[in-house]
């Protein structure tokens, strides 16, 4: 079983992110960037992701909720700020409110994630960037690393699904 690793860089404010999927990166970049595929995986199960909005090109933006099983929303804005097809994008992600209004009390990231072919495999690597250590912390104790590897789980499932 693959499994997503962490490095955490505290002097650079940044979380690397790596995981391997078994899958060719033209399905893999479909799956982190059309909503109807994001939306079956970016939430650690039992929580769900429910795209508002998504306009996927620079300047453009993509508005989710993660709703949990208790009826917990929690609203998300990415605004997205380089993509170069099947190799990488960058994006500024955000907690806000139901109208996309940034929530001051969670710090912002801006993450680059990176596609790398390896034969049938797509190595995924995500840079996240927090405006501080405390931030980066923060995001940490929230349960990032274990959400974000629960929900590369669901995307290693669906893959098997889409070949």
């Amino acid at each position: 079983m693959t499994e997503t690793k962490y490095t955490t860089d505290h002097a650079n404010k940044q979380l690397h992110v790596e995981r391997l999927f078994h899958a060719p990166v033209a399905l893999v970049w479909r799956a982190w960037t059309e909503p109807t595929l994001l939306d079956q995986w970016w939430a650690p199960k039992p929580w769900k992701t429910e795209t508002q909005s998504m306009d996927f090109r620079v300047g453009g933006s993509w508005r989710y909720c993660m709703c949990g099983p208790a009826g917990e929303r929690h609203h998300c804005k990415a605004d997205f700020m380089a993509i170069d097809k099947e190799v990488s994008y960058k994006l500024q992600d955000v907690f806000c409110d139901e109208n996309g209004i940034a929530n001051p009390d969670f710090p912002s990231v801006i993450s680059t994630i990176h596609f790398h072919i390896q034969g049938n495999q797509t190595l995924v690597k995500v840079l996240a960037t927090y405006p501080s250590a405390e931030a980066l912390d923060q995001i940490i104790a929230m349960g990032f690393k274990e959400g974000f590897a629960m929900a590369h789980e669901n995307l290693d499932a669906l893959l098997k699904e889409l070949i």
